[in-house]
């Protein structure tokens, strides 16, 4: 059994709390104070190399400066910049090539998409499925369609729209949408894509995929007596017309998600979750005109998938992406965060805090969710220790990094900020304190364990060199 990985020089777990760069060479991660290099310089860096790798591979390469906006010609600066979802950048987008997601996209069937999987190869690439056969998938018949949403949710349910062109929203019954839905005469492009239904009657026809459900903290940790409701996240339903555009996001709360259209197509375009990365699109976001540059332009790859009718993807936490609808589409999603990515989780979470951004589809009390998270996984650590077993290796860096949280968020200058998301009658201090006499436990055990089978190897050798005749 693998110990709790740790990094840098100084060999350390993760912590939350303290940016890391990864070292291009040896692709171990390091503390920037460790090394000297800060979190604002970071994007700057091509290439990065470790103290130890320098030696052999050389410095550390800075980018080469460009203008990040694909709007600048080098002439007059009085040009109109292009709005990202306007016209203009729907059909420049369309024209554009990308490398194919087959690169990072790992196709499976139903069948094949189980917990046994994802705990032997993790859950850190796209996941496509391309039938919804063996996933526990349930979903409407094929002639269900966006008349039939009105009359399963209600007309006068009001619904987040948001105007592509102008990236902004405002609210509408959904009688007023449906009808601009089949209005002839389009005049602006709208989109629904945040109408979470789990509380009306069409949640009854909408199943989310059995793997999702195994593996939601709000699904098997979130009690249901607890005074705060569980999130309502797990199942949205996504109505968009031709040449509906989402810029580029992290889902709240690091949130992994999936997608399933029923109706049409949808096209994703995915970056990969490094460090560089991460620091780029906080970069992006934080800019005044972010909605003025496309940021796929800022990173070395973004890949294009298309998501056709009847096929259903899976994004890890982490991964930024932006949708394009190129045909009228009826699609079902939900969000969920899970004991699998608890790294990305938190990283994502910190970066959404810094952007303090509003979205349409939050993760509403993300932190309640980990001291739920951290109760259960004391209990199971400490049933797993009185069977004489260990926890996944999986298990224990995430409680890990949920404990470190913990600490956090309960400090004296820091409480009054995270006490209105601490559950109910949790003792906070108590519960750190167990918890991690479990993980230094499991800890300990991995120790001995890898020093048993460094000594079996060794006694194997010995053998080996005495009996084998030469």
């Amino acid at each position: 059994m693998a110990t709790v990985p740790v990094y840098c020089i100084c060999r350390l777990p993760y912590d939350v709390t303290q940016f890391m760069i990864e070292c291009d060479a040896c692709k171990d991660w390091f503390h920037g104070s460790c090394v000297g290099v800060d979190e604002d310089d970071a994007p700057d860096i091509d290439i990065y190399h470790c103290p130890n790798c320098e030696k052999t591979h050389g410095k550390s390469t800075l980018k080469k400066k460009k203008n990040w906006s694909k709007h600048d010609t080098g002439q007059s600066t009085d040009i109109k910049a292009v709005q990202n979802g306007s016209q203009v950048f729907i059909k420049e987008l369309r024209s554009r090539t990308f490398p194919s997601a087959d690169d990072v996209v790992v196709k499976l069937s139903g069948s094949q998409l189980t917990m046994d999987y994802l705990e032997e190869n993790g859950f850190n690439e796209p996941i496509l499925a391309q039938k919804k056969d063996g996933l526990g998938l349930s979903m409407p018949a094929p002639t269900f369609y966006i008349s039939d949403v009105e009359n399963y949710v209600g007309p006068d349910v009001g619904v987040d729209v948001v105007d592509v062109t102008k990236q902004t929203d405002s609210k509408m019954k959904l009688k007023e949408f449906v009808d601009y839905y089949y209005s002839t005469n389009r005049k602006k492009v709208l989109n629904v894509i945040n109408l979470e239904f789990s509380d009306t009657r069409m949640n009854s026809i909408v199943e989310s995929p059995q793997i999702v459900r195994r593996l939601s903290w709000v699904e098997n940790y979130w009690p249901d007596d607890a005074l705060l409701g569980k999130p309502k996240v797990t199942k949205y339903c996504l109505i968009c017309v031709k040449d509906s555009y989402t810029d580029f996001h992290i889902e709240c709360g690091g949130a992994s998600v999936w997608y399933h259209v029923l109706k049409g197509e949808k096209i994703f375009f995915l970056i990969k979750p490094t460090s560089a990365n991460l620091s780029l699109y906080e970069r992006w976001r934080s800019s005044s005109n972010h909605s003025e540059m496309f940021f796929a332009d800022q990173v070395d790859k973004c890949y294009k998938c298309t998501l056709k009718q009847g096929q259903t993807l899976f994004i890890p936490s982490g991964w930024i992406n932006a949708i394009l609808t190129p045909v009228d589409c009826l699609a079902f999603s939900g969000h969920f965060v899970h004991n699998l990515s608890v790294e990305m989780q938190m990283r994502a979470y910190e970066i959404e805090k810094r952007l303090k951004v509003k979205t349409l589809t939050p993760f509403p009390n993300f932190e309640t969710a980990c001291w739920y998270v951290g109760r259960h996984l004391l209990e199971r650590f400490k049933g797993l220790h009185k069977a004489n077993k260990q926890p996944a290796p999986y298990l224990i860096h995430g409680a890990k990094i949920i404990n470190g949280a913990f600490r956090a968020w309960t400090k004296k200058q820091a409480l009054l900020e995270h006490e209105d998301e601490l559950p109910e009658n949790m003792k906070p201090s108590q519960l750190i304190k167990d918890l991690a006499k479990e993980i230094r436990l499991s800890e300990s055990f991995c120790i001995y364990l890898n020093h048993f089978c460094l000594d079996c190897n060794k006694i194997y050798l010995l053998y080996y060199l005495f009996t084998i005749p030469r």
